[in-house]
């Protein structure tokens, strides 16, 4: 038997059952699967951080925006708080980095 006991994709029970293996699984309340999705976020954060394939990142943003959901805020409210903070701050597009400050 090997133990997980980490948040998962909806249809990962389905997949495993069809490999031929059984597997153990419990739904939890939304307060105790955000925690176990913040968890998780750091887990697919360190998958990209070693492979840097960018399928990584959609795993990183399919947690996102479940995270977000648990919130209250939808994917669309997500990317319009995104789109504002661009347009107040910019983006990342000029890859500009901060040596120092001085006052």
């Amino acid at each position: 038997m090997t133990e997980y006991n980490k948040a998962i994709r909806d249809k990962i029970p389905e997949i495993i059952k069809e490999s031929g293996k059984k597997c153990e699984i419990k739904t939890l309340s939304d307060e105790e699967f955000l925690k176990e999705l913040e968890k998780k976020l750091v887990e697919e954060l360190n998958e990209y951080q070693e492979s840097k394939d960018v399928e990584e990142l959609s795993d990183i943003l399919e947690v996102i925006y479940r995270i977000s959901s648990l919130k209250g805020t939808s994917s669309e409210q997500l990317d319009k708080i995104r789109k504002d903070k661009v347009t107040k701050r910019g983006a990342f597009d000029d890859n500009l980095f901060l040596i120092s400050t001085e006052d």
